[in-house]
């Protein structure tokens, strides 16, 4: 994975927001997001775009177990098992956003930016994205091998941007 520290990472982002929002445009279609370790970045790409609020509905920050309760009305309890940074937790995420806001697509994202791992055995640089759209369900397991913070978290929300764009497509 390459490091953002010797290039302005905005450029790449914005670039990938770019296209994404004029597909959601183009399609006449919404998106929600929730997601855990990018910290707001995926929602703060396709806000970037001029035109946004054609098909951007909300987007949260789910970094702790009281906002999946409080903001999605929801709890990682939901989703069974005994790891949380899973796949199954990505779409749980996306499909409960996509279907509070009424969106045609949702984005779930969670994973373990660094620079240490998480208690359950994952480890830095790793995350787990969903989208979810009409027709569209997909879900990705993602590891930098990097425990750079901030790299990590710039990453995952060109991976969770790169997945979106291709399900739009």
């Amino acid at each position: 994975m390459k490091s953002h520290s010797n290039q302005d990472p905005n450029q790449d982002l914005n670039q990938l927001g770019a296209q994404v929002g004029q597909l959601l445009k183009a399609n006449k279609q919404t998106i929600a997001v929730a997601e855990s370790s990018t910290g707001g970045l995926i929602s703060a790409a396709l806000l970037a775009v001029p035109g946004a609020s054609n098909y951007f509905r909300a987007g949260g920050v789910v970094y702790t177990r009281q906002a999946w309760e409080k903001l999605l009305n929801s709890s990682i309890k939901a989703v069974g098992g005994d790891k949380p940074l899973s796949e199954k937790t990505a779409l749980h995420l996306a499909n409960i956003v996509r279907s509070q806001l009424e969106t045609d697509w949702g984005v779930g994202e969670i994973g373990a930016a660094g620079p240490s791992g998480t208690r359950y055995g994952n480890p830095a640089g790793y995350t787990c994205i969903a989208v979810v759209g009409p027709g569209v369900e997909e879900t990705i397991t993602f590891e930098t091998g990097n425990d750079d913070r901030v790299d990590n978290m710039w990453a995952f929300t060109q991976t969770a941007l790169g997945l979106l764009e291709q399900a739009l497509k």
